[in-house]
């Protein structure tokens, strides 16, 4: 019998991780699984999960929102573990896997898994750190890991929102200068991201044709700002038309790594968590270093 290791997240979301464990596990039993579930209690827990305990298994599930599958990622990539990885997302945007398509359904997601093929993910590492799908900063960032979780957990895509405007007053550009393998940007920007997702947080998206899991290549959006209304009025326009090649007040370029300088260590947010700003940052791409499940 295969084994199963099964990490879920009993706070993510509206908490239906815990509600949903015994319905789940039995999805996986039926499918041939010995399931281990393991809930996490603290940050850090899911990462030593993976670590300890992902060599014995055959399969590693997480169950939670994409901080935790972040966790998870993290240890496996820390690893250097090669078994397939399972998704089930359970958290209050899970903006990743919206992009994949990853069912919404707790129980579908699982047959899915247990059905499914695995398929080759990129990963993002910025300074060494792992990240799965954005690294952002500027306008919005603090709302993804200053929102508490209970508000997110109610109000969920809407909280992100409300937070962000919250903080638009305080926004002040931020001077960066970005080296691509192939060009360098150098402006004041009221956003910037580095990402391999369709959605960030709920407010910033990008077509699914622009964006390839697999490709080794992360898609870089910059947005500048201006004292100019009608420049002002044109950013806002293509950001909600999803035209982001209209307008020089948006940057939009893929690169497999990034060079970029900050004169003040501005902070960062990492799939939703907080990221300790420095003055040189420097991102790479880890292409297909996840082998994740898909349908």
């Amino acid at each position: 019998m295969n084994k199963l290791l099964l990490i879920y997240n009993p706070s993510s979301g509206t908490r239906k991780s815990a509600r949903f464990l015994s319905d789940v596990s039995e999805v996986f039993t039926r499918h041939g699984y010995l399931v281990t579930a393991l809930p996490t209690l603290k940050r850090g827990d899911a990462t030593g999960y993976v670590k300890d305990f992902g060599p014995d298994h055959d399969l590693v599930v997480v169950m939670g929102g994409d901080g935790t599958y972040n966790e998870v990622v993290s240890g496996y990539v820390a690893s250097g573990l090669k078994m397939p990885i399972g998704y089930i997302p359970a958290g209050s945007t899970n903006d990743f896997a919206q992009g994949l398509k990853l069912s919404k359904d707790m129980l579908t997601a699982a047959e899915d898994i247990a059905t499914g093929k695995p398929s080759g993910i990129d990963v993002g590492l910025f300074n060494g750190r792992v990240f799965t799908y954005v690294a952002s900063f500027g306008a919005f960032t603090k709302a993804s890991y200053e929102t508490p979780q209970s508000i997110k957990n109610t109000l969920g895509h809407l909280a992100y929102i409300l937070s962000g405007a919250s903080t638009l007053a305080d926004i002040r550009p931020i001077h960066a200068r970005i080296r691509t393998e192939d060009a360098e940007y150098e402006g004041d920007y009221l956003f910037g991201a580095i990402s391999n997702s369709t959605s960030m947080g709920g407010i910033l998206k990008l077509k699914p044709e622009d964006v390839d899991f697999s490709d080794g290549l992360f898609e870089l959006l910059l947005l500048r700002t201006s004292d100019d209304i009608l420049e002002i009025s044109d950013l806002v326009r293509a950001v909600a038309e999803q035209e982001y090649d209209t307008t020089p007040m948006l940057t939009f370029v893929e690169s497999r790594r990034f060079e970029i300088e900050i004169p003040e260590a501005v902070d960062w947010s990492l799939d939703g968590e907080y990221q300790k700003g420095v003055q040189n940052i420097t991102i790479e791409n880890l292409r297909e270093a996840v082998n994740l499940i898909i349908k």
